[in-house]
């Protein structure tokens, strides 16, 4: 009881010192909390959906996936003859069934050519309007869709898009343009995560997706009363045979959530990963505090040795207040991240993504994980400085406060590091100088993580050094205000070592990214100066494939000296030394783009591999199943029938473009595929006419943009600018989640800076009274504070580059071999790192200077 009691007092007596501290594990567990009660949240909204729109049993074409998505490389759903509409029905223990058609390889515009799609990534559905949708979908304005003319619209996408009715829009498919005009406007009674949804009659849907009457992709079934979702498809099975897939409710359910529960997981992981991160620099700042706290009661903990409390007892006392700063952290974070989840889901409303707080869910296990990870990390990061405050003499009742340093143990934590930043150095040269990617990428995770080690526990250290550089840089010019600033950041090298290391490690992340990011782009930007041959690449930026007539369109523009297609089939090959390799990708084109694309061989010509009945394979392939120029290979292309393909060429791994591709003629694929099942266009090259490149790039956009608005014409700079910005936008999602660690790093001086004023109460009060006026008390903690950031700045930097560096030697191993160091961010990093200093000193600084003077100088 003793021990809680002193630890109680204690603890509120240095409560505003604790704020900081508790503020890190706050925001640290309010992140993970954040994460799972959003990603639940998520899971729930499409568990919901799916359960409700699904029906108790679903027939399906054999070539629709498992969560019942019907799109193909065809541009059209794979489909079944209506006969199956009946069959079904004479199923025993089938109350109703009902034929429908839906496609997502679609594209729907507005009058002026505007895009309805979501922005957000999620699909544009076009189908038929059926009873199983009018159990989900309530009909707020107009009718449904009655005719060719016709079509309904989901209440969400109307809003967005402001469509009422009466308004005209197409739909885009590989069949063609389908026109018409908005009926009605139906509302979903479950969340609609961001979906966009239009609504035909069956007859024009058949027509408008397939191109034909008689056909659906699906079939809804409805159990009888008393007959299970099981039962039913047993039965519907028998009356079909295995010609067709039948699923049940809760199959079709869990196959769309698994879907969506793949792309879930990797943001979510993501997510904590950066959480993990911020609670490692949070762990510093909590060392910091502990051993501050402990320095400046050693008289105090000396006295209570003095009287008889053992080491245990001090330890233990030290510990129960970790404990409660980690509670009390650990539960406002909880709270917090209930709110962070809720600011998610309104900022993914903003993206298109729709989440409704009625689907909220905190699974007792989401604050059960947080208080967990809180008060453990609390008190494991307090475990240090409570050992030494155990080992605190009775008579340090008889000194000032704050034990001397041990040198013996700084030597040989300067002995540890030494070696632990050694072996990762050693590492990360292993790591560039590996022979493959996959070994090497073991050898930079473990330097990476040796050397971060390394740096932390040499961090002492190095600050011994480095502050005197850099006073010499920037405080000397400050004359003794910037000399005093220099020797307090000195004072104790322990503590403005690992102040520094939690600020090292955020920018050390955004320094090695950076450089990696640029090292990309740079690399995939000499590539296409070096392989492209060809003026234009045009593509849907949604993945969609290329519709015919849209083809047309481009080989009919003036201009253009030639014109490349370019799709992919999927088969399975046979390879001379009998192996069968399934899941392979054929990367079928016109002849012409061997001019296209001029792409590095080890044995023949890419050119060749575009003769009839011929194609080329990549060097690994070819080394792994003994492939040489002449070698048959049958390929069995999916949808079609066998092939047996002479390798005319083989294609070199040291390239980034098409990196593993085997190339064939369109012609050669086009013998063995029918013509209603060959994949359609992924993309298509074009090149101009000499001299006639700027006029070309208007008439190709100018072919496209009133009847196939989806695809965007690029020339090689378009395409260039498309790439940065693509990995830009990456690296400010990543920038924006370490932003989290370097709060808690920026929280970190603050704390070590109010600490350190109060640890010289009186000190600055003997400053005071000799001359120091409040102004230069001021700068003097302010430029302390700024050295201090520059100090992690530059160690983060330096190992981030390094880090990054190494990874770009890896990436060679892939084909980007140019390495960039973006000094603009570097720079601006740096400079960014010294204003975090000054802001940081604010608050304390401001508290010194209101200090009173004779208060301070009478302070014990």
């Amino acid at each position: 009881m003793t021990v809680l009691k002193t630890s109680l007092r204690n603890f509120f007596a240095h409560k505003g010192r604790m704020a900081l501290s508790a503020i890190a594990v706050l925001l640290s567990v309010a992140f993970v909390c954040g994460t799972l009660v959003f990603t639940d949240t998520m899971n729930t909204t499409f568990d919901n959906l799916f359960q409700a729109t699904s029906s108790d049993v679903t027939v399906s074409a054999k070539g629709s996936s498992d969560s019942g998505e019907t799109t193909s490389r065809t541009g059209k759903p794979p489909v079944m003859p209506a006969a199956v509409l009946g069959e079904v029905r004479k199923a025993e223990g089938v109350k109703s069934a009902e034929g429908t058609v839906f496609s997502t390889s679609v594209t729907v515009v507005d009058a002026d050519k505007d895009k309805l799609s979501p922005s957000s990534g999620a699909p544009t559905i076009v189908g038929s309007w059926n009873g199983n949708d009018a159990r989900t979908m309530e009909i707020t304005s107009g009718t449904a869709p009655k005719g060719p003319d016709q079509v309904m619209v989901d209440a969400d996408t109307a809003d967005k898009h402001h469509l009422k009715l009466g308004d005209e829009i197409g739909v885009i498919t590989a069949v063609g343009t389908h026109h018409a005009r908005v009926s009605g406007i139906a509302s979903f009674q479950v969340t609609n995560p961001g979906a966009a949804i239009f609504y035909l009659d069956t007859k024009t849907a058949q027509q408008t997706l397939v191109g034909e009457s008689g056909v659906y992709t699906n079939v809804n079934v409805t159990a009888a009363k008393g007959v299970t979702d099981a039962q039913l498809k047993k039965n519907v099975t028998a009356a079909l045979g295995h010609d067709y897939k039948v699923q049940t409710a809760k199959e079709v359910a869990d196959a769309n959530q698994k879907d969506v529960q793949s792309s879930l997981n990797v943001m979510k992981y993501a997510m904590l990963g950066f959480a993990g991160i911020a609670f490692l620099v949070g762990i510093f700042l909590i060392i910091n505090t502990f051993s501050m706290l402990v320095a400046q009661r050693t008289r105090e903990i000396g006295l209570m040795r003095a009287i008889g409390s053992s080491r245990k007892q001090i330890n233990r006392s030290v510990l129960v207040e970790a404990l409660l700063l980690g509670v009390v952290g650990s539960v406002l974070g909880v709270g917090a991240g209930v709110g962070i989840a809720i600011g998610l889901m309104k900022l993914m409303g903003l993206m298109d993504m729709h989440l409704s707080t009625d689907d909220l869910t905190v699974a007792w296990t989401t604050p059960a994980i947080g208080l967990l990870l809180g008060v453990v990390v609390t008190v494991l990061a307090a475990y240090l400085p409570a050992r030494r405050a155990g080992k605190v003499s009775p008579m340090a009742a008889l000194r000032d406060a704050g034990a001397p340093t041990d040198a013996r143990a700084g030597a040989i934590r300067a002995v540890i590091g030494l070696l632990l930043t050694g072996a990762g150095g050693w590492s990360l040269y292993v790591a560039a100088t590996a022979d493959k990617a996959k070994t090497g990428s073991g050898w930079l995770g473990l330097g990476v993580v040796l050397t971060l080690i390394g740096f932390v526990v040499i961090g002492p250290l190095l600050a011994g050094g480095l502050v005197r550089v850099l006073g010499a840089i920037i405080l000397r010019i400050f004359g003794p205000v910037g000399r005093m600033a220099e020797r307090n950041a000195l004072r104790n090298p322990r503590r403005t070592g690992a102040t520094g290391a939690a600020l090292m490690i955020g920018l050390a992340l955004v320094a090695c990214l950076s450089v990696v990011g640029s090292s990309m782009v740079a690399s995939a930007t000499d590539q296409l100066d070096k392989t492209v041959g060809t003026d234009f690449i045009i593509q849907d930026d949604n993945g969609k494939e290329i519709v015919p007539k849209a083809v047309q369109a481009i080989k009919r523009t003036p201009g253009l000296e030639r014109v490349t297609e370019y799709r992919l089939l999927d088969a399975t090959l046979t390879t001379p030394d009998g192996s069968v390799s399934k899941g392979e990708t054929i990367n079928a084109a016109d002849p012409t783009y061997a001019q296209d694309l001029r792409t590095k061989t080890v044995a023949g010509s890419l050119a060749d591999a575009y003769r009839p009945d011929s194609m080329s394979v990549f060097e690994g392939f070819a080394k792994k199943h003994g492939i040489k120029l002449g070698s048959t290979v049958a390929v069995d292309f999916m949808d079609g029938t066998t092939g047996r393909l002479t390798v005319r060429a083989i294609t070199s791994d040291d390239v980034v473009i098409d990196k593993g591709a085997m190339y064939a003629s369109i012609a050669t694929a086009a013998k063995y595929i029918p013509a209603k099942r060959m994949p359609l266009d992924d993309l298509v090259f074009a090149t101009a006419e000499d001299g006639q490149q700027a006029a070309a790039y208007k008439a190709l956009k100018a072919a496209l943009h009133d009847d196939f608005p989806q695809y965007t014409v690029r020339d090689q700079t378009d395409y260039k600018q498309a790439l940065k910005d693509q990995i830009g936008q990456l690296l400010n999602m990543i920038y924006g989640l370490l932003a989290l660690a370097i709060i808690v790093a920026i929280l970190g001086v603050v704390n070590t800076l109010a600490l350190s004023v109060v640890e010289r109460t009186r000190e600055i009060g003997l400053m005071r009274a000799i001359g120091l006026s409040r102004r230069q008390l001021r700068r003097m903690i302010r430029l302390e504070s700024v050295v201090i950031a520059v100090f992690g700045a530059l160690l983060g930097l330096g190992l981030g580059m390094g880090w990054g560096a190494t990874a770009q030697k890896l990436l060679a191993l892939e084909g980007l071999k140019v390495l960039e160091i973006p000094w603009p961010t570097i720079t601006g990093v740096f400079i960014g790192s010294a204003f975090v200093g000054l802001f940081a000193a604010l608050v304390p600084a401001f508290r010194a200077g209101r200090m009173n003077v004779l208060n301070a100088i009478a302070t014990d």
